[in-house]
């Protein structure tokens, strides 16, 4: 059974095992030992960016969520209630990632639909995504979500274009 859950020591062993897959084929520069052995600070910092008060200066305050299938981590999904100017450009309210060996599997589908649900519980109404214009995947997901495309933009130091795609919470019924 899928679930969206929040980061906890319960699943070290999980993400570890993924995070050793997406390092292999050099899509997080953070080798296994390197997180393990700063998990538990993680931990705290995940707890207190959520919160504008306890969120460090500079820092958006921000939600991440591990999609878990069993015992097999999936994916995350983060969160940001609210936006500023620099992620309203480029980077929206929700970004996600779902673990190589799980992608093309509907799982990157199902993981943004939980985090609109998330959002609503938030009492957001609508919500910016935003994706590589050559990540194909990215925006099937976005689009079988209910994503209207807005604009392309020219992100400085990138050499492809950012998709940016609004979802009207409002307008959607809870799955």
């Amino acid at each position: 059974m899928l679930r969206l859950v929040e980061p906890a020591p319960l699943y070290k062993a999980a993400i570890l095992d993924a995070v050793a897959e997406m390092q292999a084929i050099g899509e997080w520069d953070i080798s296994p030992d390197a997180f393990a052995a700063r998990f538990d600070d993680m931990l705290r910092e995940f707890a207190t960016a959520k919160d504008p008060v306890t969120a460090p200066p500079g820092v958006l305050p921000y939600e991440d969520f591990w999609l878990m299938e069993k015992d097999t981590w999936i994916g995350l999904l983060t969160l940001r209630p609210h936006i500023n100017e620099q992620f309203l450009h480029s980077g929206g309210h929700i970004g996600y990632v779902v673990r190589p060996s799980k992608r093309r599997c509907g799982y990157g589908t199902v993981l943004l639909c939980l985090g609109l649900d998330k959002a609503r519980e938030r009492s957001l109404q609508r919500v910016l995504l935003t994706c590589d214009e050559t990540n194909i995947g990215s925006r099937k997901i976005i689009e079988s979500n209910g994503g209207q495309f807005e604009n392309a933009v020219v992100v400085a130091g990138q050499a492809v274009q950012k998709l940016r795609y609004w979802i009207n919470l409002d307008q959607m019924t809870t799955r």
